[in-house]
């Protein structure tokens, strides 16, 4: 049913009260009957719900430095109960998340400090979290070095295959393997994607090995294909977006490449969640509408099945993720990991045996 928007209706603001035995799904609903943002946030969390039920394969897409502050942990457990099918994150993201498994320090510090001070004290700093530079960033560079020196040489790779051998052999090596959402996507087959990866101290481990003649070919054009296949192959398809940069494009523009490139006319994403603290003025991907993503072909449909939510991540994405699993049944994992190859073969055959060589007729106003 389509309501008109300009017309005085719609649900009563209550005057809110708050009890003290309330649930996190009482909370979400006070959220989703007031406005603002609050209001965004409340139906954002309703959104991810309603991707959980309707089976939709679900990308978490993750920018910024979530993991440094402990939320890998709330990702591994909505990769557990089936919540999460693919990833795409920074290369950041994965090399601080694997200093959990390992019981590499990382601790609470100050925001305000004087950063020469910090430096001549071997402390990298993070906003308001602190990181040794030695007992951590050190030991963690010599962890990645030691894992990939003799592992993907003179062969295309994926940021997949890249995360799903550090998931192995952290899960196998590493003191903590559980805290870890890698080693989770390995366990679960969750394909973990690194949408910039020479932007990382992953890549940066790789040069002492380049310098010795060894060569890593990433297979970037693969990945991207892989990616849209898991989106040509879903019913429903659906993302949650951490921010904004180049994870949320890397996810979105699956819809542009079906469509545009390959002329599936597949229609993009069925539903996207945006929680984001970027302005859409400044013309930046990070703060773009979601709608505007329809004049793309990013989206199915610029009226229906997203939500931006302009709020801190670190805030809104407990919430959400608590909601859901408060009241959402474990789903049954889709383990894309060892269907990327069927998924690629799918879309490739397609193509070839429906190819569409004509242009796309103008439509007349």
């Amino acid at each position: 049913m389509v309501v008109d928007p300009h017309k005085f209706h719609g649900k009563d603001i209550p005057h809110i009260k708050l009890d003290p035995k309330m649930t996190i799904e009482d909370l979400v609903n006070v959220f989703a009957s007031s406005g603002f943002n609050g209001r965004q946030l409340g139906e954002a969390a309703k959104l991810y719900a309603k991707m959980i039920k309707e089976n939709a394969t679900i990308c978490l897409t993750v920018s910024g430095a979530m993991t440094p502050v402990g939320f890998g942990g709330i990702i591994k457990t909505l990769i557990e109960r089936g919540f999460i099918d693919w990833i795409v994150t920074t290369g950041a993201n994965v090399y601080h998340e694997d200093h959990f498994a390992w019981g590499l320090p990382v601790k609470q510090g100050s925001f305000d400090v004087d950063d020469m001070k910090l430096y001549e004290n071997e402390i990298v700093r993070i906003r308001d979290v602190y990181i040794k530079f030695y007992e951590t960033l050190e030991t963690e560079d010599q962890i990645i070095q030691k894992m990939f020196e003799d592992k993907f040489i003179d062969k295309p790779f994926t940021t997949a295959e890249f995360c799903n051998l550090m998931g192995k052999i952290s899960k196998e090596k590493s003191k903590y393997p559980e805290k870890s959402f890698i080693t989770t996507a390995y366990d679960y087959d969750v394909p973990v994607y690194i949408s910039t990866m020479k932007d990382s101290s992953l890549a940066l481990n790789l040069a002492v090995h380049r310098l010795e003649n060894k060569t890593y070919s990433l297979d970037f054009v693969r990945e991207i294909i892989e990616q849209a296949a898991i989106l040509y192959d879903s019913k429903k398809s659906g993302i949650l977006e951490l921010g904004g940069g180049v994870p949320k494009n890397t996810a979105q523009q699956t819809g542009p490449l079906l469509d545009q490139i390959l002329r599936r006319n597949d229609g993009g994403q069925d539903y996207v969640i945006q929680i984001t603290d970027a302005r859409p003025d400044t013309g930046g991907l990070s703060g773009a509408t979601l709608q505007e993503g329809k004049s793309w072909g990013k989206v199915q449909d610029a009226h229906h099945g997203m939500i931006t939510v302009y709020a801190d991540a670190t805030i809104a994405f407990p919430i959400l993720a608590l909601y859901v699993l408060s009241n959402q049944k474990t789903r049954k994992p889709k383990r894309l990991y060892k269907k990327l190859d069927k998924l690629y073969e799918k879309l490739s055959k397609d193509y070839f045996k429906n190819p569409v060589k004509k242009k796309r007729v103008k439509k007349k106003n």
